[in-house]
């Protein structure tokens, strides 16, 4: 079959991708198996290579980056139940005080909560912020409200093990430990410029109190879920099997709240523990014990069962039970479309795209960071998920790298920050900030979709500059 044919049956299936999730409404891991179908059937794959394609593609992702993404979720879900985050956004206020507040929690956010799954991350630190904002006076909704958005998305995807990052890193077959350390590199200036950035618009005439906030209450700050009556830790009045001694040791360990810095503790370990990998391999450096501890998988399996230890501590072994049930439940979607953005990579790399585009994508003519970033931003427009689209734009340009002659972090880096440009009425963090912050429909459409939208033009510069020592 010609390149062009090869070309344009590529984009029937982005764009058939596109329409089946925004149009008929169906699930993005459907749509993207239809995809991969029509575009190995249709370009003379024949049906045995393409079923093929897809299931080792799925495979392979699978095998690279599935339990990560478990044990980042799982972390996530104990850390939410034993109250880590809000006890962080108050610390964090004491510290740096209200007019650095929406700064310092978005790079918190986008640093170093990922294990947290977004909505639940949003659903804890909205109503904080909610409450932050009447002190930072007249704009103060508007710029916590930036200041999350920003911080969840860019999060999501420049920051290990955020789901975005793991499955950008998986799919173009970057070390996670490499990918962490240039993704901080990115992560932090990105936030830092776009919330000033869009600070300075916000207050300078572009946010209307009247029409872009709702008069509404702020919601009740979200309660650590208790365990159900037979879970529940015994009360001074109830007996506990095994006398006073055993009884009064129990209940001091189920009632007594943890030091914050022993709740984070195994998440710092983790990614302190790739991040020296990453540095060791850098450097040259070998050490066996260094080797495994380094690994993203053995690291981040200390870090969960860090945070178990940590968790049946203070909140008993039925809470934490429970909190993993949470985490296995939230990623069950994630991991089937991180899979299946590998079949889509594998059916591409199958009918040769990568050889074709590779011609086209030269890296002194076509400036290709900046078509590797138009391809994931058109596609997040057409499909109004930040994940999605990322995996999506992973999955078409994964078999083009080679052909790029650029370093596979750097590609990974400009899909990710195309992949968050203008977030809006298709995605639920959208819907989720508008009834958190108490916006209008308008409002959010400057802090969330604007927000993020300037972040994601921020992020060329750092990328662009790292393309220049990669």
């Amino acid at each position: 079959m010609s390149d062009t044919a090869i070309l344009i049956n590529t984009a029937v299936a982005i764009i058939a991708i596109a329409v089946l999730i925004v149009r008929f409404k169906l699930n993005p891991l459907i749509a993207l198996v239809i995809g991969c179908c029509y575009l190995g059937l249709a370009t003379g794959l024949g049906v045995g290579k393409t079923v093929d394609a897809i299931s080792a593609g799925f495979g392979d992702i699978m095998a690279e980056i599935g339990l990560l993404i478990a044990f980042g979720v799982l972390m996530g879900a104990i850390l939410r139940d034993l109250r880590a985050i809000e006890r962080l956004v108050d610390r964090l206020m004491h510290a740096v005080g209200p007019k650095r507040i929406p700064y310092a929690l978005a790079l918190t956010i986008s640093t170093f909560l990922q294990s947290i799954y977004l909505d639940v991350l949003l659903v804890i630190a909205a109503p904080l912020a909610k409450g932050i904002a009447p002190r930072l006076g007249k704009f103060g909704t508007a710029r916590m409200a930036t200041a999350l958005a920003i911080g969840l998305e860019c999060g999501i995807i420049f920051t290990v093990p955020g789901i975005g990052a793991l499955a950008l890193a998986g799919l173009l077959h970057v070390p996670l430990g490499t990918y962490l350390l240039y993704g901080l590199i990115v992560v932090i200036p990105t936030v830092v410029v776009a919330i000033f950035v869009s600070t300075f618009l916000l207050t300078r005439g572009w946010w209307k109190p009247a029409m872009d906030e709702q008069d509404v209450a702020a919601p009740e700050t979200p309660k650590t879920e208790l365990a159900d009556d037979d879970d529940r830790a015994p009360t001074a009045a109830e007996p506990v099997a095994g006398g006073g001694a055993t009884a009064t040791l129990v209940e001091s360990r189920q009632r007594a709240e943890p030091r914050l810095f022993v709740l984070l503790a195994p998440l710092v370990v983790a990614l302190l523990l790739v991040a020296t990998g990453a540095i060791a391999e850098m450097a040259h450096w070998s050490n066996p014990v260094v080797a495994l501890l380094s690994t993203p998988m053995v690291a981040l399996l200390i870090g969960l069962v860090g945070t178990c230890l940590v968790g049946r501590w203070y909140a008993g072994q039925p809470r934490v039970e429970k909190a993993l049930a949470a985490g296995l439940r939230q990623s069950g979607q994630i991991l089937l479309l991180s899979g299946v953005g590998g079949s889509l990579a594998a059916v591409i790399k199958a009918v040769g795209l990568g050889d074709i585009l590779g011609k086209y994508l030269s890296a002194g003519a076509w400036a290709p960071l900046l078509v590797v970033w138009a391809i994931a931003a058109v596609l997040h427009i057409a499909v109004g998920s930040v994940t999605i689209s990322a995996i999506t734009a992973a999955g078409l340009l994964a078999p083009v790298a080679p052909a790029l002659g650029l370093n596979p972090v750097l590609i990974a880096l400009a899909a990710g920050a195309g992949s968050l440009f203008l977030v809006h009425l298709t995605s639920n963090t959208f819907w989720l900030l508008q009834a958190l912050m108490g916006q209008t429909t308008r409002g959010t459409l400057k802090t969330c979709s604007v927000g993020v939208s300037i972040a994601s033009v921020t992020a060329l510069g750092p990328i662009l500059a790292l393309s220049l020592v990669l």
